[in-house]
């Protein structure tokens, strides 16, 4: 079982909480009907009941926080997927749009999803606008591209949509600051999606399959991490494992910022949090189990 600090355990936790609340918006029905109205193709079908989204879609309007940037940017900063699917994706997806207004798009489909479910004001909203708010405050911007576009959007007009807004700038560091973790640790995009998948117990090429690689790019990564010592047989070997944890902390310690602000208050947050990611869960707004519920459990 992996090593796990203490304060991993908070950053992990707040990461899972958030995930539901922040996330739902790539789920949301609200959100493809919107993407419809501007041109873009239908929800893909649904995974394990959750609404999928449209794949130009969903990187046109999760890039446009940058600005209207060609995919090549796009591809950087999400990290994980193939840039071969990401660039024509982009680039249909600025002839159908515009960066502003997919974004605002995106942003009334996510609040919009969650008053369906949660209510416009659910118990301790009001509450958790104010933890959020001073978790966000300390952040900066450095090497944190999609925390640094969330950042400059204006608030939201409610407490409900000035928590989701949070709630994904938050979510938006922690992907920023991990990816700079495992470029540091000399991975690249198919080889830290295998060592994931291992991490969480899943077999490898099934969740990091969704991000567009090949069999022969997975090939090649597989290779490479053989060569390194990481993985062997199908699984990690102690050095492996010891990297891919060593990721993870590294990513823990970068939320330092955060969880000092919310100090003793961080559980207060999650008693809050928790039954609205529930919730959303429950309504379908968001896959029973994420990639953050997956990390937790690593513990």
């Amino acid at each position: 079982m992996p090593r796990v600090i203490a304060e991993s355990r908070v950053a992990r936790k707040l990461a899972a909480v958030l995930e539901p609340v922040a996330g739902q918006v790539y789920f949301a029905p609200e959100c493809h009907a919107n993407y419809e109205r501007l041109g873009f193709d239908p929800s893909r079908g649904q995974f394990n009941g959750v609404a999928a989204p449209d794949g130009p879609a969903y990187f046109t309007s999760r890039g446009s926080v940058l600005g209207q940037v060609p995919g090549t940017v796009v591809a950087a900063t999400f990290g994980v997927f193939n840039p071969e699917v990401v660039v024509p994706a982009v680039a249909l997806g600025w002839t159908r749009t515009d960066a502003a207004t997919i974004c605002q798009a995106r942003t009334d489909g996510a609040i919009a999803q969650l008053v369906r479910i949660l209510g416009e004001e659910p118990e301790g909203v009001h509450r958790a606008n104010e933890l959020l708010a001073r978790a966000v405050e300390p952040l900066r911007p450095e090497g944190r591209s999609l925390f640094a576009g969330q950042a400059a959007l204006p608030l939201p007009d409610t407490p409900l949509g000035q928590v989701w807004r949070r709630a994904d700038m938050l979510r938006e560091y922690r992907g920023d600051s991990h990816i700079a973790a495992w470029i540091s640790a000399g991975l690249d995009a198919t080889e830290i999606g295998l060592l994931s998948e291992l991490y969480w117990g899943l077999p490898m090429r099934t969740y990091s399959r969704t991000r567009g690689w090949t069999d022969e790019q997975f090939d090649a990564a597989g290779e490479r991490l053989e060569a390194r010592g990481l993985i062997a047989d199908g699984g990690f070997t102690e050095a492996g494992r010891e990297l891919r944890e060593s990721i993870e902390d590294d990513t823990d310690r970068q939320m330092k910022a955060a969880l000092d602000a919310l100090g003793g208050d961080a559980d207060e947050l999650f008693r809050i949090l928790e039954p609205w990611g529930q919730a959303i869960r429950e309504a379908k707004g968001y896959p029973a189990s994420g990639p953050h519920d997956l990390a937790e459990a690593a513990r």
